[in-house]
């Protein structure tokens, strides 16, 4: 048996630990401050490099930002709004968009509350259906009775809402990769940790943007594969800005809140009469499509499902072709939508 310390070693000790607690504890805030400090200012430079390009309206106590592109003179197509997915704004969709369609229709671009330029306003946004009364109001603003509604991933949810509670806006869907269905497991762990109470905002604040910054153009290849980056996507896109405090921890809760919200939204899609169509890739290792697409073909009553061989998360840029022949369909113009997904299957064939 070891003999105790003698009673005069004892205080001395416990003082030596205090104070060896006392300077890990204040090395541990030191580093919280340079981080909060970086993360601050980095995100003034992030401002400052994707500046807002958009207009902020008042939709009943917090500003929607969009990019609204009014009806040209030769449009043949009816209004087109357009929904971002996780960790976008409305730069992604406008990216891929606005060039091929700006002669044919009126647009409106949006960021979703708490996304890009949009301030959060309350907790209703947290939600898509929230979400879709505040995209429902903007356009109210914007002079936009009926739309198409176009939604990618996260907003795949977002549009199956707006179809669900605004029908009288609703001309008809065009889902992209969409993310609408109850699926086994959960969301990556640091969504769920930029949302838990008092942790996640010291990590939105502190680490999530420098480590971000590092992972970038990693997660640019994760979310186009098995296809490759489109040249400057993370620059046209302005994807960093998600990287920015708030939005970061926005954007998170959005996410950590998605399953338990298609959980009660699903069983309702049957009541949406609004035509539909699904675009999504066999190869999407972002959204199960096996289970989001297949369910949104079994549960919207008027849909139509198209299944790419060798397409990943990004329908919107590399199969954009289809995706306007859907729009196309949507509003009454005859499309072979087969043929034109067969095109698009030889185009992205892996070369042998």
């Amino acid at each position: 048996m070891s003999e105790p310390l003698p009673s005069f070693i004892q205080p001395a000790l416990m003082i030596v630990l205090a104070k060896f607690l006392v300077a890990i504890l204040m090395g541990v805030a030191t580093l919280a401050a340079l981080a909060y400090a970086f993360s601050r200012w980095e995100a003034a430079r992030i401002a400052s490099r994707y500046p807002n390009t958009g207009e902020l309206t008042d939709v009943g106590g917090f500003r929607m930002n969009s990019l609204h592109w009014p009806e040209p003179a030769e449009a043949d197509l009816p209004p087109l709004v357009f929904i971002h997915g996780a960790s976008g704004n409305l730069r992604d969709p406008w990216g891929a968009f606005f060039e091929p369609l700006k002669d044919r229709a009126e647009m409106l671009f949006v960021d979703r509350p708490g996304h890009g330029y949009s301030e959060r306003g309350g907790p209703e946004n947290l939600t898509p259906a929230g979400q879709a009364d505040a995209i429902a109001a903007l356009m109210r603003k914007k002079g936009i009775a009926r739309a198409i509604i176009i939604g990618h991933s996260f907003g795949g949810a977002t549009a199956a809402s707006f179809a669900l509670f605004h029908p009288d806006m609703t001309l008809g869907l065009v889902f992209l990769s969409p993310a609408t269905h109850p699926w086994p497991g959960g969301v990556d762990w640091y969504y769920d940790l930029a949302n838990t109470p008092v942790i996640g905002p010291i990590f939105c604040n502190t680490v999530a943007l420098p480590a971000g910054l590092m992972q970038l153009s990693k997660g640019a290849v994760h979310v186009f594969a098995p296809n490759p980056v489109p040249k400057g996507y993370l620059d046209r896109a302005a994807i960093p800005l998600v990287l920015r405090p708030d939005n970061f921890c926005d954007n998170a809760r959005d996410v950590a809140n998605l399953l338990a919200y298609v959980k009660e939204a699903q069983p309702r899609y049957k009541e949406i009469t609004a035509p539909a169509i699904v675009i999504t890739g066999d190869s999407d290792d972002i959204v199960l499509e096996e289970i989001h697409s297949r369910g949104l073909k079994r549960d919207l009553p008027n849909s139509e499902l198209l299944w790419v061989r060798n397409l990943g998360h990004k329908p919107d840029y590399i199969a954009t072709d289809l995706a306007i022949a859907a729009i196309e369909k949507i509003a009454g113009k005859p499309r072979d939508l087969e043929s034109i997904m067969r095109e698009v299957e030889a185009r992205i064939a892996p070369k042998s």
